[in-house]
């Protein structure tokens, strides 16, 4: 159909393929294209059509955003995938096109955590020494190199992939993808005596689970905070981007 209207999904998260479900079902006579960024090699694909590899950056995107002709834009990456999403706000701006981030609300702390808030990889590496010993690195296979100097520390890296960059001379590997149970958390950290955890604010239940372990183990926790959202526009539940992507395409 010459005229069909075509929504572009920014996804690679459980948020995002929820949403291309969503709307599937909601708008089945628009063209769903949910594009993911290639990192991982076995992704869990989301349901209708899919793209996968970079645009370009964001004179790419907006290339593609016009010659597509892409009626809106949801931004449903990590919230730690900054670059991706300063990219949208840029493209969709010069590209004219309506942009949406759906964004999952971070973890807060509850009461028995014992939380050290810092706001970059390189700040939790400082700051790891004074914490404990022998650490949970929870981050993803991307940011290991900040802890590759700490010779002193051993690391218990867990990721859906290894690592490709340089990672802490005493660490074992955990290859692993939620969702989490916490008696498995709980049994996990005894096993290899951690006394200190490195996250990052993800948010949502899928890996929430070491929070609650670590509550319960009397754990620090370094967490590293969110990078700040840029797109004018934003929501926390799959429904509203539903409805909000709804009002654009009708």
């Amino acid at each position: 159909m010459a005229d069909r209207r075509t929504v572009l999904i920014l996804g690679g998260t459980a948020d995002a393929r929820a949403l291309a479900a969503r709307l599937a079902d909601a708008l089945p006579d628009a063209r769903i294209v949910s594009s993911l960024a290639g990192r991982t090699s076995n992704p869990v694909l989301p349901r209708g059509e899919t793209r996968i590899g970079g645009f370009g950056g964001a004179a790419g995107l907006a290339t593609w955003l016009a010659a597509e002709r892409v009626t809106a834009v949801v931004d449903a990456t990590h919230p730690f995938a900054a670059r991706i999403s300063a990219n949208a706000v840029t493209a969709c701006g010069e590209a004219d096109v309506p942009l949406l981030r759906l964004q999952r609300p971070g973890w807060t702390p509850e009461p028995g955590d014992d939380w050290r808030h810092v706001g970059s990889a390189t700040a939790a590496a400082a700051l790891l020494p004074e914490v404990g010993r022998r650490v949970f690195l929870t981050t993803g296979r991307m940011e290991t190199e900040p802890y590759a100097h700490l010779d002193d520390l051993w690391f218990l890296l867990r990721s859906v992939e290894a690592p490709t960059g340089p990672v802490p001379r005493h660490c074992e590997l955990l290859l692993a993808r939620g969702p989490f149970d916490v008696a498995d958390e709980i049994a996990l950290m005894r096993r290899h005596e951690v006394d200190v955890i490195v996250t990052k604010d993800s948010g949502g239940t899928l890996t929430a689970a070491k929070l609650r372990a670590a509550r319960a183990l009397r754990i620090p926790v370094v967490m590293i905070d969110r990078p700040e959202v840029t797109a004018d526009q934003q929501v926390a539940a799959v429904a509203d981007a539903v409805e909000w992507t709804q009002r654009i395409v009708a």
